[in-house]
């Protein structure tokens, strides 16, 4: 388990105030000018020695994302856009950095944008979040009043602004080149890339889009220093990350934990264990309601880092920990998720747009068991038809899924065909 000592969210469940005066107290804002004085560069590699990857779900590495920035700011002006519109089903982490720890987002936004050259940081903030938008507002608005923000930031020399914008509640906004498009007064529409937001992003200027909890954790990383957030998790996996847990156990929560940390024991130490005991475990959504299931086998003995997930057929995504027991009807659950990702695609990718509502329709039949044996396949074979053939990930994060619940459940899919045809047969 983690110890106490090397958590960077020590305000993660608000038993102290938000506010500037208290989070100064919790370490925030300290020498964070001596930080600056590193240097752009030097502040990158650093954040790459560390082995920081993004907390938004694709676990890319952060410095790495950073340095693709322009070294040279020419007329076109850098902007570092933050992505806090998290509307993945079975993750809240970032409502909780926002609503109880603001000031370690806006001193990220800070430290990142100096180190890619940005004057500017937009906040994306997802719209039903109301309480987190007046925060993290007020947040920054102190930050104004003590001189932490604007023309001369911390005294450093260098201007940095800070703008909060309010979304709509898209889904497909969560996607960066979707946020960007949004943030401009667009339709929420991915784009085709290349180009890629670093080259022309955010009114066609270099742009760098990164998670909430992504920045937030990169000013204590410095203060702290690279080898101390490296020396944390896995190799390749390295340091702490928020965990959100869900669905059937005894005390949901987030949770801040090493990287690698087993599954079994998270839940049991943190969550209070599966409701009615381990064994009463059917299967876990591990990383947000995009990725694929995994059985109560795999659960046994998987970590939760970005390689042993993926090695298992899932992911760690978002870290959003979705548990259900036996008295889970697993196809209704995966239908409902189908219904979701139809309601939430944009439509511009002809693939998602129609496959999206096939996979519901026919998982809505499968719920009713009102389907053929060999339609199974024929599921299967549209998520494959999905799957990799969009602009953005939300095809993939609609088939994968439906790929999890047949590749694991199969046998249950089948058991419901027939009792549906047994009583049909009856009936007539």
């Amino acid at each position: 388990m983690l110890n106490d000592k090397d958590r960077i969210f020590t305000n993660i469940y608000g038993w102290q105030e938000p506010n500037l005066k208290a989070a100064k107290k919790r370490g925030d804002w300290n020498n964070t000018k001596e930080i600056l004085s590193l240097g752009h560069d030097e502040i990158i590699e650093k954040i790459k020695h560390s082995g920081l990857r993004g907390r938004g779900g694709a676990g890319f590495p952060t410095g790495i994302k950073w340095s693709f920035m322009p070294k040279e700011v020419t007329n076109r002006p850098h902007y570092l856009v933050v992505n806090a519109d998290e509307s993945e089903p079975g993750t809240c982490k970032d409502r909780d950095i926002l609503r109880n720890e603001p000031h370690k987002l806006i001193e990220g936004c800070l430290v990142a944008g100096f180190a890619m050259r940005a004057h500017v940081a937009y906040i994306y903030i997802r719209g039903e979040f109301v309480n987190e938008y007046r925060v993290l507002q007020s947040a920054i608005d102190e930050c104004y009043e003590e001189g932490l923000l604007g023309s001369n930031a911390v005294n450093s020399g260098w201007s940095f602004d800070v703008f909060l914008h309010r979304g709509a509640g898209a889904y497909i906004c969560g996607e960066e080149t979707a946020l960007l498009e949004s943030l401009e007064g667009k339709k929420g529409q991915p784009r085709l890339k290349p180009p890629f937001p670093a080259g022309v992003g955010l009114y066609g200027c270099p742009t760098t889009v990164n998670n909430v909890e992504s920045i937030a954790v990169a000013p204590t990383i410095l203060r702290r220093g690279a080898e101390w957030f490296s020396a944390l998790g896995k190799e390749n996996n390295t340091g702490t990350k928020l965990f959100c847990i869900s669905g059937h156990v005894n005390s949901p929560c987030n949770v801040e934990e090493e990287m690698g940390i087993p599954l079994k024991e998270l839940i049991e130490k943190h969550a209070g264990g599966v409701r009615g005991g381990w064994k009463n475990l059917l299967a876990i959504i591990p990383g947000g309601s995009s990725t694929p299931l995994i059985t109560k086998d795999v659960c046994d003995n998987i970590t939760m880092d970005f390689d042993s997930l993926k090695a298992a057929g899932t992911g760690l995504g978002t870290a959003g920990i979705i548990v259900m027991d036996k008295s889970t009807d697993i196809i209704r659950a995966i239908s409902r998720l189908s219904y979701f990702y139809k309601h939430e695609s944009c439509g511009q990718c002809t693939p998602c747009r129609e496959g999206t509502g096939w996979m519901w329709r026919m998982m809505d039949r499968l719920v009713r068991g009102q389907a053929e044996p060999h339609e199974i396949d024929t599921l299967f074979e549209i998520t494959k038809q999905v799957e990799g053939h969009t602009i953005c990930a939300l095809g993939d994060a609609a088939a994968w899924p439906i790929q999890g619940l047949i590749k694991n459940f199969r046998p249950e899919i089948e058991r419901r065909i027939q009792i549906n045809k047994t009583v049909t047969e009856a009936a007539e």
